[in-house]
């Protein structure tokens, strides 16, 4: 018989309710949780949950190390924040006692095209100890392998197009304030628009200091690039802010993003290859209104040319099903900040097991 994946939830929030209850329908074990909200603290996770309690209750982050020795999990689900400076912390925890992780952190995906530093740091490490790190969810189906899939079926490809939407008041305040949302149009400018109106060479300072903010996109089509064999040869980003023509009340900002104002933006990143393709894909994230709704997009052009469309997927939950169905791959990888285009096609689990 199969032992048990014992997994730490590290972020207790809107993804979490996900992410543990899959761990538990597919046959692993939660034996911690970490936050440091004040209000989940304490709490058993299956209050968290809407279930009954599990005797596992959210301990602060002064607590974690402790608790992760404690309890030895198999692998941590980082489902904090988007960039990789804010979860190098948590990984760098999990690196040190030798525990592989898995995070929903946008940047995360491919870091190493944006904050080679902290990844290398991060990969280091792990390698000492012996664990696996890497960055998965709606991006690793969505906006990697179904696009690497079709590209396989395609003869010859001049170029791949991609498009995504998202509203940002499903995965909380830090996603929503990183994409502009409740900005003035001169706010949007000057915090968030101009940190690409730089020259190449300034980009690539801003990254070996890291110091550069990258959109999701970004680090898929290095995502993209590394599986296709591609060699990058110039990357460029360019993000303009979504407005709307009527005030939006957005529950997670907690406030009314008035007519006119950011409710989000658009980040269009553009990869020029050594072998010609050009991969140009795009990242639509706001406060939605009522007529909009998610929707995903992708041309690879060439011979053939083929388009696949996915209209009002359930992004929150395939980010999560997918972060959970990936953990038996983490486990098995080799050590090191391992990005999930070198594990290997990902397929479903009826149960996670070692």
């Amino acid at each position: 018989m199969s032992e048990k994946i014992k997994v730490v939830q590290y972020g207790v929030g809107k993804m979490s309710i996900y992410t543990m209850r899959y761990v538990y329908e597919k046959g692993g074990e939660i034996v911690g949780a970490i936050d440091v909200n004040p209000e989940v603290i304490g709490k058993d996770i299956g209050e968290v949950m809407g279930t009954e309690n599990k005797n596992v209750k959210v301990v602060s982050l002064e607590e974690a190390e402790n608790m992760l020795k404690e309890t030895k999990p198999d692998i941590a689900i980082v489902t904090t924040m988007s960039l990789i400076s804010d979860v190098e912390e948590a990984l760098m925890l999990c690196a040190k006692l030798g525990i592989n992780a898995i995070t929903t952190c946008e940047e995360a995906f491919f870091p190493m095209n944006s904050n080679p530093n902290i990844t290398k740091k991060i990969d280091e490490l792990a390698k000492k100890t012996g664990c696996t790190i890497t960055g998965s969810g709606y991006q690793d189906i969505y906006w990697g392998q179904l696009i690497s899939s079709i590209a396989a079926s395609t003869q010859s490809i001049k170029k791949i197009k991609g498009s995504s939407s998202y509203n940002v008041e499903d995965y909380g305040i830090a996603l929503a304030k990183a994409h502009g949302a409740g900005l003035t149009l001169e706010e949007f400018d000057k915090q968030v628009a101009s940190v690409d109106r730089i020259t190449d060479e300034q980009r690539q300072e801003m990254i070996e200091k890291g110091e550069y903010l990258p959109s999701y996109m970004w680090n898929v089509n290095g995502w993209l690039c590394a599986k296709l064999g591609l060699t990058v040869k110039s990357q460029t980003q360019k993000t303009v802010p979504q407005t709307h023509m009527e005030d939006i009340q957005s529950s997670t900002l907690g406030m009314t993003v008035k007519k006119g104002m950011a409710t989000g933006m658009s980040a269009v990143v553009t990869t020029e290859t050594e072998e010609g393709i050009t991969i140009e894909s795009e990242c639509i994230g706001k406060v939605y209104a009522s007529e909009d709704f998610d929707k995903n997009e992708w041309t690879v052009i060439g011979e053939p040319e083929t388009t696949l469309v996915i209209n009002r997927p359930a992004t929150v939950e395939l980010t999560c099903a997918t972060v959970v169905n990936r953990i038996p791959d983490v486990i098995k990888a080799n050590p090191g900040y391992v990005p999930t285009e070198s594990m290997g096609e990902l397929n479903y689990k009826m149960k996670i097991e070692k």
